[in-house]
């Protein structure tokens, strides 16, 4: 049995939870999450109490199992709290900046990248070096964080670049000689 398929999902107040058609509605205080559920599995919302349970022990059952109640569980948790990433910009002249609904951002090009606030992302820009991407939905919060990374990747030479605030980057050394043939 899976370890988290089987833990119920306890519905806090002020969430309100429907099963229709095999599509889970989620409503909090911070908007609103649908998400179809693979028709294997089969839901149960009864007192405040969200179950998952599987047909049989197949690996695609056993697979799904745990991915389900993970899914449910990251919707209930992002109407209520929400979700957010930090990233850090790390380098001689990168900065960010908060322009209306977009990030502009010098990243040492020739130009400079501007990013947009979608209807479900937020972004802020508390210091020159410090980005915040928020949102209900973890997958598009987690989606969103690595495409503005992927903007100037962090090189391992130097650190420079756009990393996750938890992320460690391995450093490299340099060139060993100096000199050279005589």
């Amino acid at each position: 049995m899976s370890r988290i398929g089987r833990k119920p999902i306890n519905i806090p107040a002020g969430v309100e939870v429907k099963l229709d058609n095999g599509v889970i509605i989620v409503k909090g205080p911070k908007g609103t999450l649908t998400k179809s559920i693979h028709p294997n599995m089969a839901v149960a919302i009864e007192d405040n109490v969200i179950t998952v349970t599987r047909p049989n022990d197949e690996k695609e059952n056993r697979a799904l199992h745990g991915l389900t109640r993970s899914l449910i569980f990251n919707m209930v948790e992002g109407v209520t709290n929400g979700f957010k990433k930090e990233l850090e910009v790390n380098g001689v002249g990168y900065r960010v900046q908060k322009q209306g609904k977009n990030l502009v951002m010098n990243l040492g090009y020739s130009h400079q990248v501007t990013v947009s606030d979608t209807e479900d992302i937020t972004i802020e820009a508390p210091a020159q070096n410090k980005i915040i991407i928020s949102g209900i939905d973890k997958q598009k919060v987690g989606q969103f964080a690595a495409q503005v990374r992927e903007k100037r990747p962090p090189e391992p030479y130097k650190g420079k670049g756009i990393k996750y605030a938890d992320e460690h980057i391995r450093r490299k050394e340099g060139k060993a000689g100096k000199g050279g043939k005589k």
